[in-house]
């Protein structure tokens, strides 16, 4: 476990400290939030398209039931290839900087989202219809692996020490404004065209008007300048990483123990909490965002419309709780407060789910708001941060992205489906939603207790906290 902070003690050298201004930490902030609210917007708009229209625009051949299945096979294709993204852009986001990367994967991600509203439909082309649409999602979810992960690594790296948590959080709170948005605008088009005007062009509006965020995200991209922690790294020389070898000889040759400790760490010891960290908090968000809706609409019987209102309704909230948690994050340490809000978690399961399973509104959305805040939302607003904190500065991109993807895609992938299988085992019973969250909550638990406190750690020494 490292223990000091300073890179360049035991005979380790710094570069001048590189000077940022109050407007580069602003847009460093808009390019963190955009880049995150255009991510998920991207991935919203498809998923409500795939549910909606695209099964009868690009998959016609089909059966209607079929049609649906591919429409979101499609969307799956795209979470496949964010590991993919994660690895090849966060390696070379620690060899040339966060910046070039960052307007990469933001022209990679939306720019796939806008040609998704100019492809011909199956009715036009034929089979060419649906390769195309599959082509997109492979670029939008190869740029998209490394986008959120880069936001919340440049951010950690930009902003002061004593308010990281507060300033990261606008990471979370793009994945809110994303979803919201997108949901917005399906929700207006839906209520305003008939049917033929949505499958004719309708459908288009979506994904074409996702330009203008793009130019604005990209503009702002365009004008950040490089993070001062990457600049100031002493394995960086004149904007670009050294190799492994070539940092070995320097720190060998300035005598830079911090270094030469860096290169002789086990990676898999800050990986493992790390995992457990984004492992817990996505396994709770695809149980509480994703399956608790077809709980409350098919397992409770109740109309559609209740679940989709829960999930608004605690988004909005989220507004307040993600920086409120971000701050105490600074305040007490990440460390502490994943605990207190996991133990808080951990106590509200049980009488949340009877209050859910009660199908009685209002109690039904208080207590679905109280347990997705404080189970989704407050590990989500520590999570930005922690990860690149638990990181040294060599490998700080490659490893918060990669670690973010996988668990993210083991833990929404198989935890829905266990949590729809069991409870239709056990007709309909609320007891294995709650298990499925209790383990889910007990992971990032597990975590702080291998990990130390990494609140206010210099990011620029080169090896992990752990």
């Amino acid at each position: 476990m490292s223990t000091s902070t300073n890179p360049s003690a035991a005979g380790g050298t710094s570069p001048a400290e590189a000077k940022r201004s109050t407007g580069d930490l602003v847009r460093a902030a808009m390019s963190g939030w955009l880049g995150t609210a255009l991510e998920f917007m991207d991935f919203q708009l498809y998923s409500l398209a795939a549910a909606l229209v695209f099964g009868q625009l690009f998959f016609v051949g089909e059966s209607p039931a079929l049609a649906v299945v591919s429409a979101m096979a499609t969307y799956a294709v795209g979470y496949l290839a964010r590991p993919l993204g994660a690895w090849y852009f966060g390696r070379l986001g620690d060899r040339i900087g966060r910046t070039k990367i960052l307007f990469i994967t933001i022209a990679l991600m939306g720019g796939a989202t806008t040609l998704i509203g100019a492809l011909p439909t199956a009715h036009q082309v034929g089979i060419l219809a649906p390769i195309l649409l599959v082509v997109l999602r492979l670029v939008q979810g190869f740029g998209a692996g490394a986008e959120i992960s880069g936001a919340g690594v440049m951010l950690a790296e930009y902003a002061p020490k004593d308010r990281r948590g507060v300033i990261a959080s606008l990471v979370a709170l793009g994945t809110n404004c994303g979803t919201l948005g997108a949901s917005a605008i399906w929700g207006i088009l839906v209520a305003v065209l008939s049917e033929e005007q949505l499958l004719s062009w309708g459908w288009r509006i979506p994904f074409l008007a996702s330009a203008l965020i793009l130019v604005f995200a990209v503009w702002i991209r365009y004008r950040l300048k490089e993070s001062p922690v990457f600049e100031e790294s002493t394995h960086v020389d004149q904007g670009v990483a050294l190799s492994k070898d070539e940092t070995r000889a320097k720190a060998t040759a300035e005598n830079d123990s911090v270094m030469l400790e860096a290169l002789e760490q086990k990676k898999w010891r800050a990986m493992v909490p790390a995992f457990l960290l984004r492992f817990g908090q996505a396994g709770n968000s695809g149980i509480l965002q994703t399956y608790m809706v077809s709980f409350i609409t098919i397992t409770l019987a109740m109309s559609p419309s209740v679940g989709t209102t829960v999930v608004i309704v605690s988004s909005l909230v989220a507004f307040a709780t993600v920086p409120i948690v971000g701050a105490l994050g600074d305040k007490f340490g990440r460390r502490r407060m994943y605990q207190v809000m996991s133990i808080i978690s951990l106590i509200l399961i049980v009488p949340t789910m009877m209050a859910i399973s009660g199908a009685q509104m209002p109690t039904l959305l208080i207590a679905y708001v109280v347990m997705h805040n404080v189970s989704v939302m407050a590990l989500a607003s520590l999570e930005n941060l922690t990860l690149p904190e638990i990181f040294g500065s060599r490998h700080r991109y490659a490893s918060t992205g990669i670690i973010r993807e996988i668990a993210a895609m083991i833990a929404t992938g198989i935890g829905p489906v266990i949590a729809a299988a069991w409870v239709g085992a056990t007709t309909g019973s609320w007891v294995p939603v709650a298990v499925m969250l209790a383990f889910f909550t007990v992971c990032p638990l597990i975590g702080t207790f291998l990990m130390p406190e990494v609140a206010g750690r210099d990011l620029r020494d080169p090896r992990n906290a752990v």
